[in-house]
């Protein structure tokens, strides 16, 4: 019987990595976060490096064999058909790694954390979609004292993810992060998903 695979996503501000934490620690579940084993495979898969580098070219990586992250973001946002190629590249290595993160767990459920979860066409791979949603103003302030990024830079980025009302659609559970106490919310919505999918 293999885990259960719990989803969760949210856009930018919206709070879903310390969700993902949180629910971690709490019901103490293997956690995937996406973007850390893309970093990761972008490094250590030789399929991934020579794909990376025939599209990129040889400066994607430094002279002692790291991602160069600027010159990959300089490429992936010149204009969407570059993030069209290198998305076609990375996602389905990181399926796979996550696939194969979730076969091997010896634990009930295990969680995965992906700001493009359901875009990545990932949604397939998981039992349950959780979203992780905020007022959008709460959002953008975080976001900024994150990152030290503008309020026009992370409006951009808000505009490039897609809307919540259509994650929305998309998930079977929602958590609200607005400053409400999460640890509740958490636990109601993974003793749903458990009893669901143990049926």
């Amino acid at each position: 019987m293999y885990p259960i695979r719990i989803g969760i996503t949210g856009g930018i501000g919206s709070g879903k990595s310390y969700v993902a934490r949180l629910w971690q620690q709490r019901h103490h579940l293997p956690l995937y976060d996406c973007d850390t084993r893309a970093r990761a495979l972008m490094t250590s898969d030789a399929q991934l490096r020579s794909a990376l580098q025939a599209l990129i070219g040889e400066d994607a990586y430094t002279p002692d064999g790291q991602l160069c992250r600027s010159r990959v973001a300089e490429f992936l946002f010149a204009n969407s058909d570059n993030a069209r190629c290198i998305n076609a590249i990375v996602h389905p290595a990181v399926r796979h790694d996550w696939l194969r993160f979730a076969a091997e767990t010896q634990a009930p459920a295990v969680l995965m954390e992906s700001a493009i979860l359901i875009e990545a066409g990932m949604s397939d791979t998981v039992d349950a979609i959780v979203l992780v949603e905020a007022p959008e103003e709460l959002r953008i302030n975080r976001a900024m004292q994150r990152d030290g990024s503008t309020r026009q830079q992370v409006r951009a980025r808000v505009a490039q993810q897609s809307p919540q009302d259509s994650l929305r659609q998309m998930a079977q559970y929602v958590i609200t992060n607005d400053g409400q106490p999460l640890e509740e919310q958490i636990d109601t919505i993974h003793h749903l998903i458990i009893n669901t999918n143990n049926q």
